[in-house]
């Protein structure tokens, strides 16, 4: 807790401060025209891989609850990989998944890169959930998750995040610049 001020220190500041004005208030800028609207569907589907979002085939047994996604494109080095699974890269965006069936997880995953590449953007994130409540069936938005950012071209690695970003509950994606 601060000392009290007493009136010795009070009149010290004062006296050193001089005489003063309270400023006039001034009104706030005016709003910056919105945005003209973006047809983000119509590039996601023109971006899709022809079949993406048909192709539901799906093997529970090749994925665990818990265990750990990770992938590398070929002729890129090991490191890239390491860096990402340490979290050396910033997730400039990210895209939650729980609550969704699987084909609705899958056009999300769609248009949530293709907006990601149309905004430039390096690293991002996709939250699938770890498929506690998928029972017998396994991990269905997780797998499907992991297939789909294997086939994609403009997927350099993936990695399950940090456990404070998500953990095996999320996957961080590097993509082509």
């Amino acid at each position: 807790m601060p000392a009290p001020i007493d009136a010795e220190d009070s009149r010290l500041f004062r006296e050193a401060i001089g005489d003063v004005r309270p400023l006039d208030p001034v009104a706030a800028p005016p709003a910056g025209a919105k945005p003209a609207p973006h047809p983000r569907m119509l590039e996601a589907d023109e971006a899709a891989v022809p079949g993406e979002l048909l192709d539901m085939a799906f093997d529970p047994a090749l994925l665990e609850v818990g265990e750990e996604l990770g992938y590398l494109r070929d002729g890129y080095p090991p490191k890239l990989l390491r860096q990402l699974k340490r979290g050396q890269f910033s997730v400039q965006d990210d895209l939650d998944l729980h609550q969704m069936n699987a084909a609705a997880a899958q056009a999300s995953i769609v248009v949530f890169l293709a907006e990601a590449k149309r905004r430039g953007l390096r690293c991002v994130r996709i939250v699938h959930g770890k498929g506690l409540r998928s029972k017998a069936a396994g991990p269905v938005l997780k797998g499907l998750t992991d297939r789909m950012l294997r086939r994609r071209d403009d997927v350099i690695a993936f990695a399950s995040a940090r456990p404070a970003l998500g953990g095996t509950g999320a996957v961080i994606i590097l993509l082509k610049s």
